[in-house]
């Protein structure tokens, strides 16, 4: 039965270009929405740019830009990822937008009518990097441990206040109720660690004098918002809320899909806000790990960061989706080098799809002129004695959808390579370059066992590689995953050519 289905990842601050970290980030978010979508549902993507706060400020004013001028050239930036990565979302929010700003607004009073606001003089060590209050015990030799080359600020000033003090045992019932709330389930711990330790209010304003760059505070022109608090509203305007309720009650709750430093921020700060404006909690929340390279967090200052559109365009789109997808672990750490990279590219993409892909196509050509068919009563099995399409239908197909459904999308792709292994060892035991010297319509009968599974390969890595998959049923005459004849075409160029 078709579901609705509403995913979303952060929105990356634009005072950067975006990065590899972000493209996992969303390159995943991407392949889920687009199984969702194959599965029936209909499927809404969110994505966009958060363009206030202190950092972008700054760096607006570092580049001698006025502040919008330098949010719109950065949004461009990163919206050019929906070709670079050939992503399928179909809403790009900014936080500057009029309506998201209203939004914001009317969330503001919401959480003031519930009595979750209130105004105080405070003095905190403040993290620029990460935007957020920092105790002593969360630095490390008096620096934030995310952003080490950042001098931790001291905030000493008047602003509003949001008492999350007041949800520490609604958040902990939300996580007892939910196991599945947040994953992995390392993360979950992790968090209600932090809520079991307790909450302290925290901060949701900027004096405007100090830093004018925000959303203004209803009924109070000194104050901005806090970016955290604008930021993460961006979920529920991006379907209408507050107008529009039917298209709100429409998508919400929906998934969200974050990194490790958002932990806090998506799975507490924001499921408080969401009671007290008298909101359902989102549905899931998805923490990713980070990516580093060389062994070193990426930053500029060791030149190591990595990026995207060039990686993308060196080695074509479906090669890095395939690789974030496939080689990089989502929900831990893990280290990105062009030389890992280019492995993996060899091994799987080159070698074991491409070859499989070419060889299989030539013989079709060259024996039966491109025109394969299953023959009736020609049963060739696998040396086990289980048939490609029995084997598909019961241990490949299911291994895969429980993997998809869990969102462990490198398994998920793992799965396919399993198949592609066995269609490989398939060749071997029957060498259909020697059977059809002696029994061409068994050839035929293996040539199209081949195809099938060929076929329902390319099915499987749709959510992955949208492009290359499009490919293959192009090649094989047919993109319906149950077909059983087929007219392939010739390979002119490697799908993937050694690199």
């Amino acid at each position: 039965m078709s579901e609705k289905f509403y995913i979303t990842t952060t929105l990356p601050y634009v005072n950067a270009d975006p990065h590899i970290g972000f493209a996992l980030e969303i390159v995943h978010a991407d392949a889920i929405a687009r199984y969702r979508a194959k599965c029936g549902d209909e499927v809404f993507f969110n994505t966009g740019t958060d363009e206030h706060g202190v950092k972008i400020y700054r760096k607006a004013e570092e580049e001698n830009m006025e502040v919008q001028a330098y949010v719109d050239e950065y949004a461009a930036r990163f919206d050019r990822l929906k070709t670079a990565l050939n992503l399928s979302y179909n809403n790009f929010i900014r936080t500057t937008d009029a309506h998201h700003v209203a939004a914001a607004q009317e969330f503001w009073r919401r959480c003031l009518a519930a009595d979750d606001i209130y105004k105080k003089n405070y003095q905190v060590k403040y993290c620029i990097g990460c935007e957020l209050e920092k105790t002593d015990s969360e630095l490390v030799d008096g620096k934030c441990p995310i952003h080490p080359t950042r001098d931790i600020e001291v905030i000493n000033e008047e602003n509003y206040f949001f008492r999350f003090s007041k949800y520490q045992e609604k958040l902990l019932s939300l996580y007892k109720e939910c196991p599945d709330f947040v994953l992995p389930a390392s993360r979950l711990k992790e968090i209600r660690t932090f809520v079991e330790g307790g909450l302290e209010d925290f901060s949701i304003s900027r004096l405007k004098e100090k830093m004018p760059w925000g959303i203004a505070v209803p009924d109070d022109p000194a104050h901005v918002m806090y970016v955290w608090f604008d930021a993460l509203v961006n979920y529920i305007s991006a379907i209408g809320w507050p107008e529009d309720e039917q298209k709100f009650n429409t998508w919400w709750p929906g998934t969200q899909v974050a990194g490790k430093d958002n932990l806090r921020q998506q799975s507490a700060m924001w499921q408080a806000m969401l009671l007290s404006a008298g909101l359902p909690a989102s549905k899931q929340i998805l923490i990713h790990g980070f990516i580093n390279s060389g062994g070193r967090k990426m930053s500029k200052s060791t030149g190591n960061v990595v990026d995207p559109f060039s990686l993308a365009e060196k080695y074509g789109t479906d090669a890095l989706r395939f690789y974030l997808i496939s080689q990089i672990s989502f929900f831990e750490d893990s280290d990105f080098t062009e030389e890992k990279f280019l492995e993996g590219y060899n091994s799987h993409l080159a070698n074991s799809l491409g070859n499989l892909i070419s060889r299989v196509l030539k013989m079709a050509n060259q024996y039966f002129e491109g025109k394969i068919s299953e023959k009736n009563g020609v049963e060739v099995p696998f040396k086990d004695g289980m048939s490609v399409k029995k084997y598909l239908e019961e241990e490949i197909l299911p291994t895969y959808d429980r993997h998809m459904e869990q969102y462990e999308l490198g398994k998920a792709a793992e799965t396919v390579w399993v198949l592609l292994k066995r269609l490989d060892g398939y060749i071997t035991d029957y060498e259909p370059y020697k059977l059809v010297k002696t029994d061409k319509e068994r050839t035929e009968a293996v040539l199209a066992n081949l195809l099938f599974g060929i076929n329902a390969a390319a099915d499987m890595l749709s959510p992955f590689m949208p492009e290359t998959s499009e490919k293959i049923h192009e090649l094989l005459g047919s993109p319906k995953i149950d077909t059983t004849s087929f007219t392939v075409k010739t390979v002119d160029t490697p799908l993937f050519p050694r690199k």
